[in-house]
């Protein structure tokens, strides 16, 4: 089974040593990046096994393969042969493993790892993309029999998190580590497993002195108590949410947390994909049995569907996929689960006789749409591209105009209810609202169906001005409970919510 290796960069050995037993019931070794340590104890890194209670990979990381040394390679090896000098007969005390690059040729250091128990692991780190013969290339990485092969790359698309998933399945006689840095491999971290990866690398967060191990490492809590990785085996079910960008989801928590209340052998996994054909090409690779689908994908899967309900033929957009004997079937759980948190929200059972501006025009506009005209209320369409705010608003005689000042003067006589479906205002940063032209009378109702960050822009402005106001993130549960019934074919126990802290 996969280990959990926690890549330790503080600049003191004491240090190191603080943030390993901070984490020590999430991780099962360390990785001693002594290119991280000051000068002068790195002088002292032969004492460090001693020091701890797990096995620890000595890494001394060149500049160019992601680390911190800047020296020359003969000040490197003599750092090497200081750590794997004086070794004792008790090996818990060495070093386990040696971590040498793929062009670091020394006899006299793979002999004197070998000689007491250090195993070495081979390595090497592309940081431009995964090459053209990955395979190939690890193959021929292999110097002697017993050594682990370590291959870090950077994918550039989700294309090329496909092409190391099949290489590792080519690779299943080579003892080895292979792993995607970055957004895009986030996945490979959690599903080391899948891989036949020998571990995965976590790191530390929220420490101002702590160095990041390498880009897309997370952290052990991440790993271990979220993605539920100690559990992760080739026979768990996977199941993820796919879209781009894929920032902020807080559905890994929310059904990760079910997963372990119910002991259902499965994981929940973000999947940011800049394509849809290579993410279906990955569901399929690694057997993946249910996705959330989220912007801008909600329209592009219909055509991969086999089977699909009433909404999603309605609403012309599907937001769940899931195994069908056939091949994939879609369900649109968007729709209920708005229309019950709105009524909830403004205490109706249906919108007669309300007015309604949806901004947006979108896979969640449609579904919200929809319901709007289900539970018979009046709509305008807002939507920067027009033709886009048009066709969604002809489907049900709903008004509609261009996202500018002209469409926002309509929006006086659709003011009962707002409803923000876009992905603007979700990024902290850019701070941005649709809406910025607008004034609150106060009197408006205002959902917003970003739950991160928790008040948007949009939502500030509205409460500051006397309205009611809703993030999505009633909306996501709601969803996420009904994606439930569609992935495992039951009711979502109520009850558990009150076990679920997300």
């Amino acid at each position: 089974m996969a280990r959990v290796c926690l890549c330790l960069t503080g600049k003191t050995l004491a240090r190191d040593r603080e943030i390993l037993e901070k984490y020590e019931k999430q991780v099962d070794l360390a990785e001693l990046r002594v290119d991280c340590l000051d000068p002068d104890e790195r002088l002292l890194i032969r004492r460090f096994p001693e020091m701890v209670k797990v096995p620890v990979i000595l890494t001394i990381r060149r500049k160019r393969d992601g680390g911190s040394f800047v020296g020359g390679e003969g000040a490197r090896i003599i750092l090497f042969s200081k750590g794997l000098a004086f070794a004792e007969a008790d090996r818990r005390h060495n070093f386990a493993y040696v971590d040498l690059e793929e062009d670091l040729d020394v006899p006299s250091l793979e002999e004197a790892a070998r000689t007491f128990g250090t195993r070495i692991i081979r390595s090497f780190h592309d940081f431009q993309g995964i090459g053209q013969n990955l395979v190939g290339r690890i193959r021929t990485l292999i110097h002697a029999g017993d050594e682990i092969i370590k291959a870090a790359v950077m994918p550039q698309s989700l294309a090329d998190v496909v092409r190391v998933y099949e290489a590792a399945r080519e690779l299943r006689d080579v003892e080895k580590i292979i792993l995607c840095m970055g957004e895009y491999g986030t996945n490979t971290r959690i599903l080391a497993e899948f891989l036949g990866s020998h571990l995965t690398y976590a790191t530390v967060k929220g420490e101002d002195d702590i160095l990041p191990g390498a880009p897309g490492q997370l952290c052990p809590q991440e790993l271990v108590d979220l993605y539920r990785f100690r559990s992760i085996t080739p026979k768990t079910r996977i199941f993820g949410v796919v879209g781009f960008p894929l920032k902020i989801s807080s559905s890994p928590p929310f059904f990760n947390a079910v997963f372990t209340q119910r002991n259902i052998d499965a994981v929940y996994i973000p999947f940011p994909a800049d394509s849809l054909e290579s993410f279906m090409k990955l569901a399929d690779l690694i057997g993946i049995a249910g996705v959330s689908v989220t912007i801008p994908y909600k329209e592009e899967i219909l055509p991969y569907l086999r089977a699909y309900s009433d909404d999603v033929e309605f609403i012309q957009a599907c937001n769940t996929i899931y195994r069908h004997p056939e091949g994939w079937a879609g369900a649109n759980t968007d729709a209920r689960g708005f229309s019950d948190v709105l009524l909830k929200f403004i205490n109706a059972k249906n919108l007669k006789g309300k007015r309604i501006t949806i901004v947006g025009a979108g896979g969640a506009a449609r579904a919200v749409a929809a319901e709007v005209y289900r539970l018979k209320g009046k709509a305008l369409i807002l939507n920067r591209t027009m033709f886009r705010a048009r066709d969604l608003a002809a489907r049900y005689r709903f008004a509609w105009a261009g996202l500018d000042n002209r469409g926002i003067s309509f929006m006086s006589n659709y003011s009962d209810i707002i409803i923000q479906t876009t992905s603007v205002g979700m990024d902290p940063d850019i701070n941005a609202d649709p809406l910025e032209w607008y004034e609150f009378s106060g009197r408006e109702a205002v959902m917003d169906i970003i739950y991160k960050p928790e008040t948007t822009r949009l939502l500030k402005r509205a409460a500051q001005a006397g309205c009611q106001i809703r993030n999505g993130y009633d909306m996501l549960i709601r969803q996420a409970q009904y994606q439930y019934v569609q992935f495992f074919g039951e009711e979502f126990p109520a009850q558990l919510m009150s076990r679920i802290n997300i």
